[in-house]
């Protein structure tokens, strides 16, 4: 009489019937990935462990620092930009374009919600300086560093 139950690859590499627990694994797996995909991992680093996290880039060239930040299906007029001495907050709303109250749901992988990110810099924003650019879904801010804050490279000698 064959097995009929599904094969599951040992460790050592022999084939043996998977076990009623192993079923149940492999459901409660497949289950929690449907769950859970399409959701960006936090930053553990960042004071909003939840929730929306939009995604930047930082860098310097020509003596401002560039921030870009992704922020698809955020309308312009929901995005608000505040600095505060050495930091600029992007925060704001991505709101749900379905109707709830309209229909059946059968699947909803998109995030909807507040977001709120912080960008600490080496050095105080001035905040009448900062551009700010939004454009197909992607926030871009220009922030010029102050004369007096330039890097300031010295070398260490090792002691022997």
């Amino acid at each position: 009489m064959a097995n009929l139950l599904p094969q599951l690859r040992s460790h050592d590499g022999d084939m043996r019937p998977m076990s009623s627990f192993d079923m149940l694994q492999r459901q409660i797996d497949r289950i929690f990935d449907e769950f859970t995909s399409g959701w960006r991992s936090p930053d553990l680093l960042s004071e909003s462990s939840f929730g929306m996290m939009p995604s930047i880039d930082v860098h310097e060239a020509d003596g401002r620092v560039m921030v870009a930040a992704e922020l698809p299906g955020v309308d312009e007029k929901d995005v608000d930009i505040s600095v505060a001495d050495q930091a600029v907050t992007i925060s704001g709303e991505k709101k749900s374009v379905l109707d709830d109250k309209k229909g059946d749901r059968y699947r909803s992988e998109r995030t909807y919600g507040k977001f709120s990110r912080t960008i600490t810099l080496p050095f105080d924003i001035d905040p009448d300086k900062v551009e700010a650019r939004f454009d197909k879904g992607v926030l871009t801010l220009s922030i010029p560093r102050p004369a007096e804050a330039a890097m300031k490279m010295r070398k260490i000698p090792i002691k022997h």
